[in-house]
């Protein structure tokens, strides 16, 4: 029933194999959220052109979370913005970007289901925590959208496709992603450049911001 309501809220505006465009992902929120969950991100919009990614969920005026890869300047960058406050860290290639604490130790098993998300032919993993066998969460990807290593930065890095619809626990919430429309369409290369006007952070110190701003 999940996925039968997902195939029919998608719209793909653009065509399979596509190199640039966007994805529009709403965002639901479960587990301990904080009080402030009304003005928490309700969108995740993922940019991507010649494997280069750019993830941005906005809120409240200028506040947000961006994560950056762009493997061909070596900028693995996150960025948080909570009002005036602009910090950013400075990642290396293949580390995993900050605020995933909470995702260490994952298994991923593919699995042999498929549906149809946006348009494009996707497949399906189980995702399971040490610990907690019992709990299974379910991912989907697709390999129709050409992006090489989409999830070399993520928890998710074995998995070899874009994900449509996937979660992430930052601290105490659980936050659920799901694909509503896929533009083709052409993305500046400036997308993708160094953000300027942010001070540099310690990744120790980009974890605590990045969880406070998730569990307000």
């Amino acid at each position: 029933m999940a996925i039968a309501f997902t195939l029919n809220s998608c719209r793909n505006k653009g065509e399979k194999d596509i190199d640039q465009g966007e994805i529009h992902y709403s965002i639901e929120y479960s587990g301990n959220v904080g009080s402030m969950k009304e003005v928490m991100p309700k969108n995740l919009v993922v940019s991507f052109k010649d494997n280069k990614i750019l993830f941005e969920m906005s809120t409240f005026g200028n506040s947000g979370i961006l994560n950056l890869t762009n493997p061909k300047d070596g900028i693995f960058d996150t960025y948080i913005s909570l009002m005036t406050i602009k910090y950013f860290y400075a990642g290396k290639e293949g580390e995993i970007l900050p605020g995933f604490e909470a995702m260490k130790g994952l298994e991923i098993n593919k699995t042999s289901k498929s549906a149809i998300i946006c348009g494009f032919n996707c497949k399906s993993a189980e995702v399971t925590f040490p610990g907690d066998e019992n709990k299974k969460y379910e991912i989907w990807y697709t390999n129709e959208i050409k992006i090489k290593n989409p999830n070399a930065s993520t928890p998710f890095r074995e998995i070899d496709g874009v994900l449509m619809n996937f979660f992430f626990i930052i601290g105490t919430s659980e936050m659920q992603f799901t694909a509503e429309t896929v533009y083709k369409k052409e993305i500046p290369d400036k997308t993708f450049d160094r953000r300027d006007k942010y001070v540099r952070i310690s990744r120790e110190d980009i974890d605590k911001f990045i969880d406070k701003f998730v569990n307000m």
